[in-house]
């Protein structure tokens, strides 16, 4: 098999998880590639000659069977745009804290590579968001958790009008709006009070950050659906997140979302659903006093 690594490159004391890692994938000969910047992490504090490891280029980029993220799930984000419409299947190896996305822990790895060589893993289909500024569709962005819009300082509110197939559904007033797909029910908009979506749901949820009006409350829309946003600010300017990574741009910029025409392709432990993620990894339905 031929896989495409991703990892974290600002935590050296998880290096350990790195050769492990390549231990397994040598043992089954399979071949390794990683983005230049994790090759470049693991040439400065690894020893590569536990596996040869090449960077990730156009050849390899068009034969790679999975993609492998290690760290948490921001560094799955990370590989998940790298892979982008290729329908290459992600990997998640957390090495991070909660891990929703990233959900083999790192004393899994022999295991579930042992299954994986064995054909003994599922697939699930993550939608994504496709956000158009300006009616520029040649740029598209894409998101796998969430797009978020946001006021630039603390010291005023900003207004963001949105509209759902034309029309008018609410004037947000506050800290921003953020929209997300099922996969990002769980991250942000969790935080910021919305609710949690099963991950095939055909569904995205809009939640408001810190709204001026307590009559203000998340609302689930069908994906199918268009929406526009044009944003009003007192100092001209707001910021937009794409998955975390932000940009600034002036008010009355034009923000048109939509599904995006491909789906993220995550690969799965057998057995492994997302009800037993939710018990696992947030303590879902249990009983403090037990």
């Amino acid at each position: 098999m031929r896989f495409a690594l991703f990892g974290n490159t600002h935590e050296t004391g998880k290096s350990v998880h790195a050769e492990q890692l390549l231990r397994i994938l040598a043992h089954y000969g399979d071949e390794v590639y990683a983005s230049p910047d994790y090759y470049r992490f693991l040439c400065s504090g690894q020893d590569i000659s536990i596996h040869p490891v090449g960077v990730i280029n156009d050849y390899a980029a068009q034969h790679i069977d999975f993609a492998i993220s290690l760290g948490g799930d921001g560094t799955f984000l990370k590989a998940a745009h790298s892979i982008g419409n290729t329908g290459v299947p992600i990997i998640g190896i957390n090495t991070g804290r909660l891990g929703f996305l990233a959900d083999v822990s790192a004393n899994e790895m022999e295991k579930f590579f042992a299954k994986l060589h064995e054909g003994h893993y599922t697939v699930r289909e993550r939608s994504l968001l496709e956000l158009i500024l300006n009616d520029d569709s040649t740029h598209p962005h894409y998101a796998l958790n969430e797009i978020t819009v946001s006021k630039h300082d603390s010291s005023s509110m900003i207004a963001v009008r949105t509209t759902v197939d034309g029309e008018h559904l609410a004037t947000y007033m506050g800290d921003g709006l953020l929209i997300a797909t099922p996969t990002g029910s769980t991250a942000y908009s969790l935080s910021a009070g919305g609710p949690i979506i099963y991950p095939q749901a055909d569904v995205f949820v809009l939640t408001a950050v810190a709204p001026h009006s307590l009559n203000v409350r998340p609302i689930v829309i069908a994906d199918d659906k268009t929406l526009q946003l044009t944003i009003e600010s007192r100092n001209g300017s707001f910021l937009v997140a794409v998955d975390g990574i932000s940009s600034s741009y002036p008010e009355h910029t034009t923000l048109t979302l939509r599904k995006a025409p491909y789906t993220t392709r995550v690969v799965k432990q057998e057995g492994s659903t997302f009800f037993h993620t939710l018990q696992k990894k947030m303590m879902w339905g249990t009983d403090p006093r037990e």
